[in-house]
């Protein structure tokens, strides 16, 4: 394999006796158990200077030290996609993305995805050598297939890098619109409980991990429906699924959400009949990463969500019960 980075892990004490191969998919950012499985048998994993198994069981204060193998292109090239365009100019694009668009190309959606727009869009993106990493060019965080709205993208290094530590400093500041199931009993709240990989199910995360982060939620209630509200979140972590795992541990489900949304019996049929989460990326506020200022951006609700909300709203207007 041709190893482009390297990572350094230090074992928590939390985490002894979890195997080798689980503590990196848990540590490094979209790991495979097959592809940690594949970078130790090749000789690109030490634990404290030694090689070992995948199934060897670590011990606290072990340091992992290896190399990432670079990613096969999977659909690298140019094709029209449909998304929106909030901002652009010769650093970056602010992106408005629908839902049902996956981000990056992946086994199961080697076409059509956001980077192969992108590309269309932006052929100097693939001239760079690949921005961020060939399989996702210039993309500097994600989103969900289903989950709609702002997204950046940078179009060099130097922006990405830029825009990367500001993501990792915690500097950026990102405002999600959340339509729930329920009514919560306060007008706001915060939750701080780590997320990481879901014991059993490899797919899921959850709040009961053998390896978790920090993460940090905050909401506050925007509107109150029959059955349903409409939250403004704001994240000051980002981890995978966090905003659904946080929700659903409050008993406040995404509605449409098909992992941890499940729809409660009483629930009304527009409720359960949604075909996709209903969470948007609503607000983003960064530095410019060339001349330092400081930017807002703001996408309005994906038209299958604001169809809901009008739907919740006109059943509010004509004397619906609200909890």
């Amino acid at each position: 394999m041709n190893a482009i980075g390297d990572f350094s892990i230090l074992v928590a004490p939390g985490e002894a006796g979890i195997r080798l191969d689980a503590i990196l998919c848990s540590h490094i950012e979209r790991c495979s158990r097959t592809m940690a499985s594949a970078i130790i048998r090749d000789g690109l994993v030490r634990v404290d200077g030694a090689a070992k198994k995948a199934g060897y069981r670590v011990r606290p204060g072990e340091v992992i030290d290896g190399l990432l193998p670079e990613p096969e292109p999977v659909g690298y090239f140019p094709e029209p996609v449909n998304f929106g365009i909030l901002y652009e100019d010769r650093h970056l694009i602010v992106v408005d993305k629908p839902p049902g668009l996956v981000v990056h190309p992946a086994p199961g959606h080697a076409t059509g995805t956001l980077v192969n727009g992108l590309l269309f869009h932006c052929p100097d993106l693939a001239d760079s050598g690949g921005i961020g990493g060939r399989i996702r060019p210039g993309i500097v965080h994600r989103l969900d297939k289903d989950t709609s709205g702002i997204l950046l993208v940078a179009k060099h290094d130097a922006a990405h890098q830029h825009l990367s530590r500001q993501f990792k400093d915690r500097s950026v500041e990102k405002e999600y619109l959340a339509l729930v199931h329920g009514n919560p009993a306060n007008a706001g709240g915060r939750i701080q409980l780590p997320i990481g990989r879901h014991p059993v199910e490899r797919k899921k995360m959850s709040t009961r991990s053998r390896t978790p982060r920090d993460a940090d939620t905050r909401w506050t209630v925007v509107k109150r429906f029959s059955g349903a509200s409409l939250l403004r979140v704001r994240i000051h972590t980002g981890r995978t699924h966090q905003i659904r795992v946080h929700l659903s541990f409050l008993r406040l489900p995404v509605i449409g959400d098909p992992v941890y949304g499940k729809a409660p019996r009483t629930a009304p049929p527009e409720l359960r009949s949604a075909e996709r989460q209903m969470l948007h990326a609503h607000r983003i506020t960064f530095t410019h990463p060339v001349d330092g200022n400081r930017m807002t951006f703001i996408s309005p609700p994906a038209p299958d969500m604001q169809a809901l909300i009008d739907i919740l709203e006109k059943q509010k207007a004509e004397g619906g019960r609200e909890d």
